[in-house]
This record gives C-alpha cells, sequence and structure tokens, in this order.
C-alpha cells in the first residue's frame, strides 16, 4: 500500500497518534512516511530505543505533535478557516475563554460561541463518519466503481480525481509501453493517472539534484522537461527555488 492510501485509509486513533502500523510489522509517520521496523532497535540521542518509541519521537522533534502538523493541512482537508485554527490552537494550549478574547481583540462570548460551533461540527462529523464507513462496508469493490486514492499534496481537489481502478489501469496500457510513456495524454484526468504512475519511480524522504531527477525521468519520456514541470504543477514533486534540490511531496 502505497503512502496516500495509507494515510487516506487511517482510523481516526491512528491519526490522533500521527501514525499507523503496518501488516508489513513497521510504524509509518502520517506526517512524512518516515518509517521504523518493528524489532529494529534505533539510536535517540545517545540512548537505544525500539520503533514504537522512535516512531513517537520523531513525531514529538519533527513535528512537534500530531496536532499542531493536521491543524496545519491545507482548508480542503481541515475545512478550517484561519481563525477557527488560531481558536483551536489556543484551546490546545489550554487558554481560558477571556485569555483568548484578549488575544485575539474580542469578547468572551465570540470565543464561546466558536467553542460551541467546533463541538456541534465534530458530533456532525462523527455522524458523517459512522454512515460512510457503514456505506463503505456495502459499496461495490469492483475496479471500475472503486476509486484510486488522491496524493496529498495535490494542488486542487475536483472531478479530474474522480478515478477508478478500472480507469487507471486502462489507461496504463493505452499510454505506456514496456514502461516507456508513448504520449502525454491530453486530458487532464488521464495526466493525473500518469504522473502517479511516474512519481513512484523516485523514492520518499530523498532529496535529488536536478540532474538525477532528469536522468529518472528520461527513461521514461524524451521530453522530460514537461514531465518534470508537470510533476511540480500537480503537486507530486517540490524543489527550492533555484532548482538545487527536488522531493517527493506526500
Amino acid at each position: 500500500m502505497d503512502f496516500p492510501e495509507l494515510f487516506w485509509n487511517a482510523k481516526i486513533d491512528d491519526i490522533k497518534n500521527g501514525y499507523v502500523y503496518t501488516s508489513e510489522k513497521m510504524y509509518v509517520c502520517l506526517c512524512c512516511g518516515e518509517k521504523f521496523i518493528d524489532g529494529i532497535i534505533y539510536q535517540n540521542k545517545g540512548e537505544m530505543c525500539d520503533a514504537n518509541y522512535a516512531i513517537s519521537n520523531h513525531i514529538k522533534e519533527i513535528h512537534h505533535s500530531p496536532f499542531h502538523f493536521f491543524l496545519e493541512l491545507d482548508k480542503k482537508y481541515t475545512a478550517l478557516t484561519d481563525t477557527q485554527k488560531e481558536l483551536m490552537r489556543e484551546f490546545y494550549d489550554g487558554k481560558s475563554d477571556k485569555e483568548i478574547a484578549k488575544a485575539m481583540n474580542c469578547s468572551q462570548s465570540t470565543v464561546r460561541n466558536h467553542r460551541f460551533q467546533l463541538r456541534e461540527r465534530m458530533k456532525q462529523a462523527k455522524m458523517y463518519l459512522s454512515l460512510m464507513e457503514l456505506l463503505e462496508v456495502r459499496m461495490s469493490t469492483k475496479k471500475e466503481d472503486k476509486l484510486i486514492s488522491i496524493h496529498r499534496s495535490a494542488t486542487s481537489i475536483d472531478d479530474r480525481y474522480a478515478i477508478t481502478e478500472k480507469d487507471r489501469e486502462d489507461c496504463l496500457q493505452k499510454y505506456f509501453k514496456d514502461h516507456v510513456l508513448i504520449t502525454i495524454p491530453k486530458k487532464q484526468k488521464r495526466i493525473i493517472i500518469v504522473l502517479q504512475h511516474i512519481i513512484t519511480r523516485f523514492e520518499t524522504n530523498k532529496i535529488y539534484c536536478e540532474k538525477e531527477v532528469n536522468e529518472i525521468l528520461k527513461v521514461v519520456y524524451h521530453d522530460y522537461v514537461t514531465i518534470r514541470r508537470y510533476l511540480i504543477e500537480y503537486g507530486f514533486l517540490d524543489r527550492k527555488h533555484n532548482g538545487s534540490e527536488y522531493w517527493v511531496k506526500l
């Protein structure tokens, strides 16, 4: 299971912990994809620790906490406004309504109303999630019906990503021959499928120079510059402004 699918299939308790334990007996960070293999001893600040401790320490040191990391995800995932995010940070830090009102230059009743609205949304979200989980049990698992996972760094989410496993399979068969891209599709939905396939050639948590990126893409398609640009535009790759470093966005 690739990281996007692992992320979107994570249970609420996994998201709250910031990691998931896989069938391959490894702990995977849901913030960055870093893996810690169960049974391996890791070193942390001169001390030896198991994988469970290592993943918890990794999240704390690198991401502060699951709460802080996931709160900063794009609005398309959290559906939170900037004001709501700021309030949630203050609530998380244990500040009173009076302290928050003073810091945000508003009334205590305004803060209290926001607290109430957030709690009501939580109730609605629980009900929605329960209904969807019940529905998923009854939904078809056929390739022509099952939707593929969207990469978390997608620059926008719309009907272009309404892609089934059958769509992906047909597209790859049509546009690839012997692992080489025949031509770049015109439809954006098919471009996304092609890019999702190409990005698997890159390792996560690894920094590439531009030459290394080009060498990987040259094997796939002669116009590697266009493919490289698309990977960045669609949120599969990121880079420094000067192009000195590239990496896979998760």
